[in-house]
């Protein structure tokens, strides 16, 4: 039983808690943005595959993969500005409109994969240029270390460097202020004459940018092919990490490991017989147990506010 145990925790693992991680990691940093704003995403998971789709699709066409994440950079950008003209101008219903989004982003992408490129349920093609490993300089030659740190694609060194950025942005730049102001304080934000509306909008923009990405990494540098439905329900885990993380990037970040790891751990289980019906549910069983701690935390938070409001009045009173 311990050999099994141990058999598990081996270096694909960490590989696997990697390579899973990362498609997350970008979608919920997009997440970040828009949760500061005010405004409940989830929508993402729709962005996430529309950016997978037009990555490979733009791949294909011009046998290039940076063109691929060019494209997908860009229906992140026009899928952002489509869901903020209906949350923020419009001032649609904004869970309506991201599975509105989730929806129509899923029928879409199957339809044109069918009609268009005359595929079922995945496109697999030599034509599709992928992203290239990369080996780190030194890294690469430690033992363990460079075998776990070393060989992914560009995007997941980009999106630990992006954790620092985004965190830099949000706590030291005017933007990053005015962003959360537009999400916690919008009228004191409009008084110091700045537009909580053009923040939204960007926050939205900046949410679809990092989706996109997301979805370029998972078709490009992680699969390197389009499969129908293949964002997997990532965006609402990268949510669940938003919330569960407090919209802090670096405890958001350690939640997206934490799911990489239970998904790659899922994987390894099936190698000592536990059914893989069982084992694939395990990352979603602990993001609904994410979801529930949050719930369990927000309300006691309320209730030790109400106590002391309640020890305030009556010291006031007596």
């Amino acid at each position: 039983m311990w050999e099994q145990i141990t058999a598990l925790f081996t270096v694909g693992l960490f590989q696997n808690t990697i390579r899973n991680a990362t498609p997350v990691i970008l979608a919920a940093l997009g997440g970040l943005f828009t949760e500061h704003a005010g405004i409940m995403n989830i929508g993402m998971e729709g962005m996430i595959l529309g950016g997978a789709f037009v990555a490979v699709v733009f791949s294909f066409t011009f046998a290039s993969a940076p063109m691929g994440v060019l494209f997908a950079v860009l229906i992140g950008i026009i899928i952002g500005l489509f869901f903020a003209l209906f949350v923020v101008k419009l001032k649609s219903d904004e869970f309506i409109i991201g599975m509105t989004l989730n929806t129509f982003s899923a029928g879409l992408t199957v339809y044109l994969l069918r009609t268009v490129f005359h595929q079922t349920g995945s496109w697999v093609s030599t034509d599709i240029k992928g992203l290239p490993p990369i080996d780190i300089p030194v890294i690469k030659d430690i033992p363990l270390l460079g075998d776990i740190l070393s060989g992914y694609s560009i995007f997941v060194y980009i999106s630990w460097v992006l954790v620092f950025l985004v965190w830099v942005f949000l706590y030291r730049t005017p933007y990053g202020f005015w962003m959360r102001a537009s999400g916690e304080h919008p009228e004191a934000l409009e008084t110091a004459g700045i537009d909580p509306v053009k923040m939204k909008v960007l926050s939205s923009v900046l949410c679809g940018i990092f989706c996109g990405l997301s979805g370029a990494h998972l078709a490009l540098g992680y699969l390197n092919c389009f499969a129908e439905g293949m964002s997997a329900s990532r965006g609402f885990i990268a949510f669940a990490c938003v919330v569960f993380g407090m919209a802090n990037p670096p405890k958001v970040f350690g939640a997206a490991l934490l799911f990489g790891f239970l998904q790659a751990l899922a994987i390894r289980l099936q190698s000592v017989g536990i059914p893989s019906d069982l084992t694939e549910a395990v990352p979603y069983l602990a993001t609904v147990l994410m979801l529930v701690y949050i719930t369990v935390r927000g309300a006691n938070k309320k209730r030790n506010r109400a106590k002391k409001a309640m020890a305030v009045q009556a010291a006031e009173e007596g």
